[in-house]
């Protein structure tokens, strides 16, 4: 099992919002830098993130280092989602490994799962490479990288993701992706996008788990 961590695991800016995190990371970097009025006024820090990896490449690795600062803050304010946790615990229970792949920082997300005491039902962290924006979702680098860590072919894999971006990813490395719709609209864009199942409920996963 291959699983997004922001969405179906938690809300990882539900406390510390996307928008503030922007703001503060555009903030950590206006010392000694000129910032283009575009990034002021982003409020997405990860595309924000991979925006200064494009536009001025030698900011990406400082970028980086702020953002998973913030990150860590965030997750110590994040929401859980209703039925992320059961997902794992059926997923243990049937003998399933799980690899967290995220575009989220690997030590945000690792904080994430010791403070809520989930790190034993999870084999690997799979965030984006410090520094190199290019490898986090749609690119398929992570999802590569979490299948190869087990010895698993993609057929033997399935993704849970909430954003089109994580199903390109799997479809890149032909690995079948479940749509999770954790907001209105969203079942549409995922179909379109090509998730083989889209659901609006996590624990309809683990319960399906469960059975099989």
């Amino acid at each position: 099992m291959l699983l997004d961590f922001d969405g179906p695991l938690c809300s990882i800016f539900a406390g510390l919002t996307a928008q503030e995190v922007a703001h503060d990371l555009v903030v950590g970097l206006a010392t000694g830098a000129r910032i283009p009025e575009g990034w002021v006024t982003a409020s997405d820090p990860l595309a924000l993130l991979r925006r200064i990896g494009d536009e001025r490449p030698e900011l990406a690795g400082a970028a980086d280092l702020t953002l998973t600062r913030l990150e860590e803050q965030a997750a110590s304010l994040a929401r859980p989602t209703v039925g992320g946790e059961s997902v794992l615990r059926a997923c243990m229970d049937s003998g399933r490994s799980v690899g967290i792949v995220s575009n989220n920082a690997g030590s945000a997300i690792h904080m994430y799962l010791d403070a809520h005491g989930l790190s034993k039902y999870v084999s690997g962290v799979y965030g984006r490479i410090l520094g190199e924006p290019s490898s986090m979702k749609p690119d398929p680098r992570l999802l590569t990288d979490a299948m190869g860590a087990v010895a698993a072919k993609p057929s033997d894999c399935i993704f849970i993701g909430d954003a089109v971006r994580d199903v390109q990813a799997g479809d890149a490395v032909k690995v079948r992706t479940i749509g999770y719709a954790n907001k209105p609209g969203k079942d549409a864009t995922l179909k379109q996008a090509g998730a083989v199942v889209v659901v609006d409920s996590m624990q309809m996963i683990a319960d399906v788990l469960a059975l099989v």
